[in-house]
Formats: C-alpha cells, sequence, structure tokens
C-alpha cells in the first residue's frame, strides 16, 4: 500500500514493501515510470500499422468480391461491352495486388473478359516479379491463351522464380502449354544456371 507523506504527492511516498518502511524521496511523476527507469510509450506505432495492415488488407477482400461479381456477369452476359465501366475498382499498392491474384487464384473458373480486364486494369505485364508470378499462374490456370506470351517472357527474364511455372505448364497436360514450357526453355537453358536447368529438363522430358 502506498500511503502519501506530510509533503504531499509533490514531495515524497512512503511505501510498504515485506513488512518494511521504505521511504522514497521521489516526485509522484516516478511512480509512472517502468522498472527500468525509463516512461513506457505507448505502443502508437505499433497500433497504427496494425490498423494500416487491416485496412489495406479489408480493401483487398473488396476488390476481390467486386472481380467474382464481374466474372459471374462476364460469365452471363453473351453482348461483348467494357463491363470493367460498370464496376469502380480501386487501386492498389503492389503487395495488395499479390493479395488479390491468390485470392483469384482459388476461384475454379475466371471467364476470358474477366482476365483480360484484370490485366488492364492494373498494368500487370509492368508490375514487379511477384504480381507478375501470380499473374502468370492465373494464365496457366485457366488457359488464357491470349496472354501466354506473358509466361513466356516471365520464364525468360525470372529464370528462378519461373521454375513453379514450368511444373504448372506440364502438369495441366495441355499440349499447347507444354509446348510452350519446352519452347521457352530451349531459347534459355544456356542461360541459366546448372542446378535449375537440370530440374526444370526432369520436368519437361
Amino acid at each position: 500500500r502506498v500511503v502519501v507523506g506530510e509533503g504531499g504527492w509533490g514531495s515524497a511516498v512512503r511505501c510498504f514493501m515485506s513488512s518494511e518502511d521504505i521511504f522514497l524521496h521521489k516526485p509522484c511523476s516516478d511512480l509512472l515510470k517502468g522498472h527500468s527507469g525509463k516512461e513506457e510509450p505507448e505502443p502508437l506505432l505499433e497500433e497504427s500499422s496494425a490498423w494500416t495492415e487491416n485496412r489495406l488488407t479489408s480493401q483487398v477482400k473488396d476488390e476481390v468480391r467486386k472481380w467474382i461479381r464481374l466474372n459471374q456477369r462476364n460469365k452471363k452476359c453473351s453482348k461483348r461491352k467494357r463491363t470493367q465501366d460498370e464496376v469502380r475498382l480501386e487501386k492498389l499498392l503492389p503487395d495488395q495486388l499479390v493479395l488479390l491474384l491468390e485470392s483469384l487464384l482459388e476461384e475454379k473458373t475466371l471467364q476470358p473478359r474477366t482476365l483480360l480486364c484484370l490485366e488492364k486494369t492494373y498494368c500487370l505485364r509492368e508490375q514487379d516479379a511477384e504480381v507478375q508470378h501470380r499473374w502468370c499462374e492465373l494464365i496457366v490456370k485457366h488457359k488464357y491463351s491470349a496472354a501466354y506470351r506473358d509466361v513466356e517472357q516471365f520464364l525468360q527474364d525470372h529464370q528462378a522464380m519461373g521454375v513453379y511455372l514450368y511444373g504448372e505448364l506440364m502438369v495441366n497436360k495441355d499440349a499447347t502449354q507444354q509446348q510452350l514450357a519446352r519452347k521457352s526453355f530451349a531459347k534459355i537453358q544456356e542461360q541459366m544456371d546448372i542446378p535449375t536447368a537440370k530440374v526444370v529438363r526432369e520436368m519437361l522430358f
């Protein structure tokens, strides 16, 4: 328990600990300090970072829902029109784009028009390697032949990251995709490091 001394809070306090009286000549502001003697700062920065992260993640979830609705509309719509104008889509940061594309990879089917709109909306060919990699995964999964050139370019520019894509191209057992994989490998195998080239060769042949 704490008892105020004769001088009031501003002068001193008497603390009773372990049955012994310890007279501490400290201003009462020191009571706000931790055991280290330093004032404990509130974790405002951590809270702010967490709030920002949650806000950005929430924004991605909203965009995923928009794309799913747009895809459903594209599936039903027989007329060729600019459906991307019917939905207001927000600009996203690179990390948000990665989350968006990974979420869309979970969808069973994306229409070609949806994929076309997706690329144009976010200029996916001009994004960083992480975003491009997810974009190529979408192309391969949905056999979006109009963008096979993007896959070929990615395999050439990002040889190490492209190893996984070679596997995806082969596992689908699609003749066109398998031909794309072998053609791309033939062009760049001399530029690849020996271990990586060996792994890819075993996938393809």
